[in-house]
């Protein structure tokens, strides 16, 4: 598990029977960082057997409930779990005064510090450095403040000489945006890129109209980008035939996958 991701959550605002809201994990040689928080995440990592007291940092996207409603069980089950370390939590500044009221009405409970970095940039910005990974946010273009987060390998002149043939594995994390040309630079060359795609090509209209992208939308900025792989998420309740969604993010990139509650993707 040197570089592992589990999903978490595929679904959009409404609720969905069959799919949580957004969450994902990625386990980067033993260090576990979590990218946004939706309803049900701590049942989730439950279910795929992480551990909560190893998660070194959290990244919020911006401050909508389908990507933050599931934070206060969490940071309360890492308490009764008796994790001591402290724990990061990155996201837009507003999510400061959330934690705030987490730490009024429920703080008593926890015995680990929970540091918080608010996260404002207008570029990519490197904002977080651990042992094996660097993490840089950036810009999305949504009706409210949000961003994305880039996690790139680091890998030691020492392995470089065992295996010179090694490729750093870098991940990026797109969450709710409408399309701009920026964004395909910024994840440019990424291992693996997610990319939301809340409607099919079908429904442009309401993909504009909400601050979203189309499948279509997601597979160009893949392309543009030169990623490796795509994967597709945060998936509109009015979707019913996601063959057609996959079918049209392959017709511009083929390399495309359609994410699903529980899958595990290796690097």
């Amino acid at each position: 598990m040197n570089f592992t991701l589990t999903i978490m959550g595929t679904a959009s605002a409404m609720p969905i029977s069959d799919r949580n809201p957004s969450a994902q994990a990625l386990a980067v040689h033993g260090r576990l960082f979590l990218l946004d928080c939706g309803e049900g995440t701590q049942q989730q990592m439950r279910r795929a057997r992480l551990s909560f007291v190893r998660v070194e940092a959290i990244f919020i996207s911006h401050i909508h409930g389908d990507h933050l409603f599931g934070l206060f069980g969490l940071l309360n089950t890492m308490a009764m779990y008796g994790r001591t370390a402290p724990l990061l939590v990155y996201g837009p500044r507003a999510l400061g005064s959330v934690l705030n009221f987490y730490r009024s009405f429920f703080g008593d409970w926890d015995c680990y510090e929970i540091r918080f970095v608010p996260v404002d940039c207008r570029e990519p910005q490197l904002i977080h450095t651990s042992k094996h990974v660097t993490v840089s946010a950036f810009p999305l273009k949504h009706k409210i403040e949000c961003y994305g987060y880039r996690f790139d390998e680091t890998v030691t002149e020492r392995h470089r000489l065992e295996n010179p043939d090694y490729r750093a594995k870098s991940y990026a994390y797109c969450s709710d945006t409408v399309p701009f040309p920026e964004l395909a630079d910024w994840v440019r060359g990424v291992s693996l890129l997610y990319h939301e795609a809340t409607y099919p090509h079908d429904m442009a209209d309401k993909a504009v109209k909400h601050w979203h992208s189309t499948g279509e939308q997601a597979a160009q900025c893949a392309r543009d980008a030169g990623a490796g792989r795509l994967l597709i998420g945060h998936y509109s309740s009015r979707i019913t035939d996601f063959d057609a969604l996959l079918q049209e993010c392959r017709e511009v990139f083929p390399e495309t996958f359609a994410a699903q509650d529980g899958d595990v993707f290796d690097f």
